[in-house]
């Protein structure tokens, strides 16, 4: 695994008060024009100020699921320094409501993340249309 860093990332640091910040950041880092296609699952890496110090796609999958690597998620935390981390993916069929799969998913990680002092702040499905935060809909 390699971690490249981003000097403009560094200069520039983007805050992430909100599920909608997350958002907004995230809209940059997908490809929109494959959203409808294919599900993509990427995780934002936060520092304790809840600062931005990276976002890594983690797996592209079909147009009915994709692969998740927990290990890949905690090994960019722990080489990052991360103290808190935001998953998302998206779902190509443009329905935001999130599956038990992803539910689950969610669960799992979370309870893992807690081991190591890592804070997962939300879980964020994205569509063409709009977005669903599973930490503001109370799913985890």
């Amino acid at each position: 695994m390699e971690i490249i860093y981003n000097y403009q990332l560094a200069l520039h640091p983007i805050k992430f008060n909100s599920s909608e910040d997350a958002y907004n950041c995230l809209l940059k880092a997908y490809d929109m024009r494959k959203i409808g296609f294919k599900e993509m699952f990427y995780v934002h890496l936060l520092n304790h100020a809840n600062y931005c110090l990276g976002v890594s796609q983690i797996g592209l999958g079909s147009t009915s699921g994709v692969v998740v690597n927990y290990k890949e998620i905690f090994q960019l935390a722990i080489k990052t320094n991360a103290t808190g981390i935001i998953l998302s993916h998206n779902h190509p069929s443009g329905n935001c409501k999130p599956s038990d799969a992803d539910i689950s998913i969610t669960q799992k990680l979370k309870v893992a993340s807690e081991y190591m002092d890592l804070k997962l702040l939300d879980h964020l499905i994205l569509t063409s249309e709009g977005y669903l935060s599973l930490a503001d809909e109370g799913l985890f």
